[in-house]
């Protein structure tokens, strides 16, 4: 079931219904969202370098929003994550919004966001920074989502943090003992109290009734790798897979979804201007990096990641970087030469 012909068939009943409510951010996500891998993007003309088949290929759009695209620099990410691994134990943290806050955060989404990051990394390094928890400067990488599994509007951050820190006065690497982080209901409370002042500070309103007990959800997940495979699934992606799309009947579109709590899988059936309003919700800001690297796996702690991987025994195995995928000809599967660029189509 492609997304693009969803969007076609849906895209007057979607801007009649939401178009008060539509972002230049959006359209501009539908938009490229329809071109994709279409004339509109742009095209190729291939050679193929064995049997000098020739052919026009249409370009993919390129947008971060798309389920077709970015596949290789998703690839990319991973491999550069990779070089970072220690031979640790891994954790995943997740902080999530209450409901309470969820509207304005959709209000005011790069402000939000961006307290949301600076919180949850702030309240993460000084839980590793106290001698009574670690007595060291962690390491982590930050992951916005904005989504449930069922597509609703549900702002939460996964952070992937190593078991164990560097202390930069000594030089040592301080292990975390056993399978187990920090106090997930310590580090919802602070949490909660720093992102209410920074709220109060930015003076932006606050709702009525925000709940006490906000959800923070620490888990072990082993060596790492599991963890940063699934959150690779949804950096360069948009938020559906087209093979989650099972039905388009009638008016109503129906796609599946994996249950977090039973792992059964569930369906969901909802009208088609509805189905696109509830993917479009989730692109991002213009300019807005859903993923931040911070203390020693930040980019400008090379140096100091370097120190602890001497100090841990980790081998670098350095390879070389995956190529693009080539263009296979249809007729004997050999490479086929770019030697036209056709620029996309511009509109109006």
């Amino acid at each position: 079931m492609e997304l693009a012909s969803i969007i076609s068939q849906y895209k007057n009943a979607f801007e009649q219904k939401y178009n008060h409510q539509c972002l230049p951010v959006h359209s501009k996500a539908l938009s490229a969202l329809l071109r994709c891998r279409t004339p509109d993007s742009g095209e190729l003309y291939l050679q193929c370098s064995q049997c000098d088949h020739t052919q026009w290929r249409p370009l993919s759009c390129g947008h971060r929003s798309c389920p077709k695209c970015q596949n290789y620099e998703v690839g990319q990410w991973l491999e550069r994550q990779k070089l970072k691994l220690l031979p640790v134990e891994y954790f995943m943290v997740t902080f999530t919004l209450p409901f309470e806050l969820r509207a304005i955060a959709w209000d005011h989404q790069k402000v939000i966001y961006s307290i949301m990051f600076a919180c949850i990394t702030s309240t993460l390094k000084d839980f590793g920074l106290n001698h009574s928890n670690l007595g060291a400067e962690m390491g982590m990488t930050a992951v916005l989502h904005t989504h449930s599994r069922k597509l609703d509007f549900h702002p939460h951050i996964h952070v992937i943090v190593p078991g164990g820190g560097i202390d930069k006065k000594t030089k040592q690497w301080k292990k975390l003992k056993g399978n187990y982080l920090f106090n997930e209901f310590s580090l919802a409370k602070v949490f909660r109290a720093r992102f209410l002042e920074q709220i109060t500070q930015s003076q932006l309103s606050l709702p009525h009734g925000i709940t006490k007990q906000w959800v923070v959800d620490c888990l072990h997940v082993g060596k790492g790798l599991p963890a940063l495979k699934y959150l690779s699934r949804y950096l360069y992606r948009g938020v559906i897979s087209e093979k989650n799309i099972i039905s388009n009947s009638q008016g109503w579109i129906t796609f599946q979804y994996t249950e977090s709590r039973t792992g059964k899988t569930c369906h969901r059936r909802i009208k088609g201007e509805d189905f696109l309003w509830l993917i479009l919700q989730h692109v991002l800001p213009k300019g807005f990096r859903r993923l931040r690297d911070y203390g020693f796996l930040h980019a400008n702690a090379k140096k100091l990641l370097s120190l602890i991987q001497l100090v841990l025994h980790v081998i670098i195995t350095l390879t070389k970087p995956k190529p693009r995928p080539v263009f296979k000809c249809p007729l004997c599967q050999a490479s086929m030469i770019i030697k036209i660029f056709r620029q996309a189509r511009r509109s109006g």
